[in-house]
């Protein structure tokens, strides 16, 4: 009774906290059997931890070759903590229950509200019903189309890595059991590319966006409107997703096609069709999923610092992305030109976004930059030893790259100290669950604080 009333007493952002944390322990004491590992000995708590934190925050960052040591045991186990982070643990709690015919409590959707970014507490049963069924069936078609490939290339196993890779796609999570060189040996396979960039896209849209464009085309098969005016039938938070991920998407494409494409030790020697699938996949996997398929060490650096943005910005809210996410940096933008025009609203498709709205989303982006900096900081200290073999530059993408939970490295996971591991861990979680959930989770309400007195105004000189 008295742990019952422990665990009412929690904050929904709390018990998302210390739920995640659950299965990170769960999946390092799995890790670390001996049975997990190829050789038949014990990987070590830390490598455990590191590579739990990792497939729990879909991450893909991994201090070891996932294909040659981990057993057939390890890999679903990987697979599974997989799909567990991506969902989120709430959302399989959840569909536990229905399936135990157990009711939701008011709780319990209020942790749903949380895990899933809604704003209504309406339908949320319902809602993660969507995202399952929605989430096992884009699952199972990438499966399909990854074992059209694999199949013939490794027979019953290659069915085993369509579902595994389609997962990881999926969930944006960028563990593959290709080998140490990730996907680069099908950088030319149309299929194998575009069906992981469509999977890497979907996951990092959100839920609610899949939602939204699913009830638009049961609507337009309804009312029957021209397809002109069926964008105008999204929501505000859909339309600014879809855009500025497009955007962001086709930047990226051109400016690694054109900077990359004069590289020779990346895609310059190819074929102009080979150059524009790597330059697309290029640009969409730095949206938090891990994949590559080119040797990311050979960039240049002003492309491994549009990575490094690329991935911080990541993808999109209530998906299984990081980073500060699409609509945060659209928002900032939108504010910033409000501010150059002199308006008093923020705006977008003739709709006004709330001043709290905006408050949170540079909220974030100074959080997020704190986050960032202080690993970076703290892996220069600690990494001494590796600066020596790396620069800096490759200290600062791999923090990003923990911070987005994208995965992308290039090549100093494995090299890390103890202490970097435990670092990187820390703000891979971070990632995850974003900063603003941790400062919620652990900040202390005040209390004595009225929200009705205000205090007096005073001018101050910016900029």
């Amino acid at each position: 009774m008295e742990k019952k009333s422990i665990l009412m007493n929690l904050k929904p952002t709390q018990i998302l906290v210390l739920g995640f944390l659950f299965i990170i322990l769960i999946g390092t004491l799995i890790l670390n059997l001996p049975i997990s590992s190829n050789d038949g000995q014990s990987i070590g708590l830390l490598n455990a931890l590191f590579t739990a934190t990792s497939a729990v925050c879909v991450t893909g960052l991994a201090v070891v070759n996932t294909l040659e040591h981990w057993t057939m045991f390890g890999k679903i186990a990987i697979l599974a903590l997989i799909q567990i982070g991506g969902l989120g643990f709430m959302t399989i709690t959840t569909t536990l229950f229905i399936i135990l015919g157990k009711k939701i409590s008011l709780k319990e959707r209020l942790i749903i509200q949380e895990a899933l970014n809604q704003y209504s507490l309406s339908g949320m049963v319902r809602l993660t019903k969507n995202v399952v069924l929605g989430t096992l069936l884009i699952e199972a078609i990438g499966a399909i189309l990854l074992s059209i490939r694999f199949v013939p290339e490794y027979q019953w196993y290659g069915v085993f890595m369509g579902i595994f890779h389609s997962v990881s796609a999926l969930c944006n999570a960028g563990f593959d059991i290709v080998g140490d060189s990730s996907l680069t040996p099908y950088f030319g396979d149309v299929l194998v590319n575009f069906t992981i960039m469509t999977l890497i896209v979907l996951g990092g849209l959100g839920f609610t966006v899949w939602l939204d464009y699913i009830k638009l085309i049961k609507d337009k098969k309804k009312y029957k409107y021209p397809i002109r005016r069926a964008f105008h039938k999204l929501s505000l938070h859909t339309k600014l997703v879809t855009v500025i991920s497009v955007a962001l998407i086709g930047v990226g494409f051109i400016f690694f096609l054109v900077v990359e494409g004069m590289n020779p030790d990346t895609l310059g020697e190819l074929p102009f069709h080979e150059r524009l699938l790597g330059s697309l996949f290029q640009s969409v996997t730095t949206r938090t999923a891990g994949f590559n398929t080119m040797n990311l060490s050979q960039m240049n650096n002003a492309s491994k610092f549009m990575t490094i943005i690329l991935m911080f910005i990541g993808g999109s809210p209530a998906g299984t992305s990081g980073g500060i996410k699409t609509v945060t940096f659209g928002i900032i933008f939108l504010a910033v030109v409000s501010v150059t025009r002199g308006r008093a609203d923020v705006e977008a498709f003739n709709k006004r976004i709330s001043w709290d709205i905006v408050k949170k989303a540079l909220a974030v982006m100074v959080i997020s930059i704190t986050v960032v900096i202080s690993t970076t900081m703290l892996l220069s200290l600690t990494e001494i030893e590796i600066l020596n073999k790396y620069n800096f530059m490759d200290i600062f993408f791999e923090a990003v790259s923990g911070f987005g939970t994208v995965g992308l490295s290039l090549g100093i996971t494995s090299e890390l100290s103890s202490m970097g591991k435990l670092i990187m861990c820390f703000t891979m979680f971070i990632g995850r669950l974003g900063p603003i959930t941790m400062m919620v989770a652990f900040t202390l309400k005040d209390k004595k604080r009225k929200t009705t007195i205000r205090n007096p105004e005073e001018k101050v000189m910016v900029g």
